[in-house]
């Protein structure tokens, strides 16, 4: 397959769903390539941006994973690799 690289922007809104992320961005740990993370706490949300690389189905399934835990929001945005 097609490899791609892209970002995945994660927004926390519920602090009891971060080992989750937690878990699942490790069983993901071989596509990504950097995670920078940032607290808003005056705001009570936290922010984690992720660089990945891998094909598109890969990244899209951890996307949509992400996309399922209640309390936060996750887009993704690909780009083909040449």
């Amino acid at each position: 397959m097609e490899k791609k690289i892209g970002t995945i922007n994660i927004l926390i809104t519920d602090t009891n769903v971060v080992d989750d992320v937690n878990a699942l961005l490790s069983s993901y740990g071989s596509i990504i390539l950097s995670r920078n993370g940032m607290p808003l706490r005056d705001e009570n949300i936290s922010i984690i941006t992720l660089v990945v690389k891998s094909d598109g189905d890969t990244i899209n399934s951890l996307t949509g994973k992400l996309g399922r835990l209640k309390g936060l929001k996750a887009k993704s945005t690909l780009i083909t690799t040449a």
